[in-house]
């Protein structure tokens, strides 16, 4: 017996594993078609500096762009920054960089945006941005060396080179924020939504 109410499956804008997985393991029929967009040209037009309202930006655009190909159908899409007081960071672009990322967080503090939208038809239906805090503990050049030989290509995969439900657990010291929001997609607002469409059995 399955909880998805739908005629069909919800599609979800993103080519993120873990968003996947979350979606799988809360028992929700979706198909991922990943929402083709040029993120970083977006976010330069819209002249916004705010991480939340970036990254609501750009989840509102994910979800759009897929619904006005697929008729009908119920759109998830996501997005995440990362901020360290007023410096946003993206993906690393290597090895170099992802060093870069990690020093610059040691010991500090960052921020996680995570915002969700739903469109339906090219319209949005529903949104919502949650805040997740980050506190890495203090590393030296050789603790960042091993997380970096240990992890490989994965790091350029998330901003700040990281993964908390991978290796990238080893680098903090304190977490403030539901695991959803800090895997980039807000999954009890989203559920509650999806309940109020009567699109779930529980």
């Amino acid at each position: 017996m399955t909880i998805w109410r739908g005629t069909k499956p919800l599609i979800l804008a993103s080519k993120s594993p873990a968003r996947q997985a979350l979606l799988e393991s809360a028992g929700i029929a979706f198909e991922a078609i990943p929402a083709e967009i040029d993120e970083r040209a977006l976010q330069q037009a819209s002249g916004l500096t705010s991480p939340g309202e970036i990254a609501a930006l750009l989840a509102r655009e994910k979800a759009v762009s897929v619904s006005s190909r697929h008729a009908g159908r119920l759109v998830v899409g996501a997005d995440q920054t990362l901020a360290l007081g007023e410096r946003l960071f993206s993906k690393p672009a290597g090895r170099a960089q992802a060093a870069g990322q990690l020093q610059a967080l040691s010991g500090r503090t960052h921020e996680l945006h995570s915002a969700v939208a739903v469109a339906r038809d090219g319209e949005i239906l529903f949104e919502d941005i949650s805040i997740a805090r980050m506190t890495m503990r203090p590393l030296d050049d050789n603790a960042v060396s091993v997380y970096l030989d240990a992890t490989g290509e994965a790091v350029t995969s998330s901003v700040g080179a990281y993964q908390l439900e991978g290796l990238g657990i080893h680098l903090f010291e304190r977490v403030e924020g539901d695991h959803f929001t800090i895997l980039g997609l807000p999954l009890l607002p989203l559920l509650e939504f999806l309940r109020s469409q009567r699109l779930l059995a529980v």
